[in-house]
């Protein structure tokens, strides 16, 4: 059976960490589903889907095996959907496993088929998040080192 992942997150932007996150999974799993979802608790995105969903294209466009796609609904159906029996997420802190591990529980009691795989963020990327990203680019900032492409 095709082992496939989903890597789900608002993605809000996407990252270098989220793209190491996504590239060591291929070495767990056959496939890989970034999966963009709407998050309740954030009003309104800074970058458009639309176009977030063009650049983690670009940034994947040599892998046949790692997809993207938009979803609002929850993520254990989604996974089912999917065909995906794990859930493929980074952890940068203690803080991180005390919120995934709590989204991993419910998940897992919403669909008792899925499995929660966290990999600990490489260290050049532990202090890279898309909240601040958004913020030095908010004021005009350089992030290009922080994303694996262009804005």
């Amino acid at each position: 059976m095709k082992k496939i992942a989903i890597f789900p997150g608002s993605f809000d932007p996407f990252t270098k960490g989220h793209e190491d996150i996504v590239l060591r999974g291929l070495k767990l799993f056959d496939e890989v589903i970034v999966a963009i979802g709407y998050n309740s608790q954030k009003h309104k995105r800074y970058f458009d889907i639309d176009t977030m969903v063009g650049l983690i294209d670009q940034t994947f466009e040599q892998y046949d095996n790692i997809s993207v796609m938009v979803y609002n609904e929850l993520t254990a159906e989604i996974a089912k959907r999917y065909n995906a029996r794990f859930l493929l997420r980074g952890l940068r802190n203690t803080t991180d496993f005390e919120y995934e591990n709590s989204i991993a529980q419910v998940n897992n009691y919403l669909n008792d088929d899925l499995e929660s795989v966290f990999l600990i963020t490489s260290p050049q990327f532990a202090a890279i998040s898309s909240s601040i990203i958004r913020e030095v680019h908010r004021y005009g900032g350089n992030v290009k080192d922080f994303l694996p492409y262009q804005l």
